[in-house]
């Protein structure tokens, strides 16, 4: 057996597996919760849970609000910041940009896997009300318009969505209620060297009749500049 063959068939870390579980739930949900429901929504015992949570806690991957409840910690924000630092860096300017020009949630996502993963946001800071959409959420790839985004530049087959083909003849993607139910979210791929997507930015909003086509080409145009500054 050879070290790689070894390494492939060891067993996984039950405890880091449940620790990232949790972490990943706590993204999904995007608000504070109590030690039960995080419990039963992993299936996992009270005390497994708590016990999971206050190591977290040590290490500020997680905090607690004053009603006790958990919510992800400061701590992960340092870990972030080296995850393609350099797609972030040239994303974040366009996604202020569009934040200023839309007033809506803009986010920066990268594929993983089957799943679509957040891994930069910026929210407007002058808005009555708007959509919180976290670093960390994932979903489906293929499920809402930045899951789209990232499949627009693989070859066309029979089984594509009709969202698919539309967002790759208009050039941004466009969904509703996939991901966040009532919410409408538009993205664009940002292209590679190579013509793939190697992410997708996008923005999420109550889908009020805003103008839709307006977005997708204010979208689309910054994607675009984030793959030029990339180059």
């Amino acid at each position: 057996m050879t070290a790689a063959d070894d390494v492939g068939s060891a067993p996984q870390s039950q405890t880091l597996d449940r620790g990232i579980r949790v972490l990943e739930h706590l993204a999904t949900l995007g608000t504070p919760q109590p030690i039960g429901e995080i419990a039963a929504a992993l299936g996992l015992h009270r005390s497994i849970a708590y016990r999971l949570l206050r190591t977290l806690e040590d290490h500020r991957l997680v905090e607690r609000d004053p009603a006790g409840h958990y919510r992800l910690g400061l701590g992960l924000a340092g870990l972030a910041r080296g995850v393609r630092a350099d797609l972030q860096s040239a994303a974040l300017p366009q996604l202020t940009a569009l934040v200023a020009e839309l007033g809506m949630t803009a986010f920066l996502v990268v594929r993983a896997g089957d799943e679509t993963v957040t891994v930069a946001s910026v929210e407007p800071y002058d808005t009555a009300a708007h959509v919180v959409y976290r670093p960390g959420t994932r979903h489906p790839v293929g499920r809402g318009a930045p899951g789209i985004a990232l499949l627009m530049t693989e070859p066309p087959s029979s089984d594509d969505r009709a969202e698919l083909a539309r967002a790759r003849r208009d050039g941004w993607a466009s969904s509703h209620g996939e991901v966040i139910p009532g919410m409408r979210s538009i993205a664009a791929p940002v292209l590679g060297p190579d013509g793939g997507a190697r992410a997708g930015l996008a923005v999420v909003f109550v889908d009020d009749g805003a103008d839709v086509e307006r977005i997708g080409r204010a979208v689309a145009d910054a994607a675009g500049r984030v793959a030029a500054g990339m180059r």
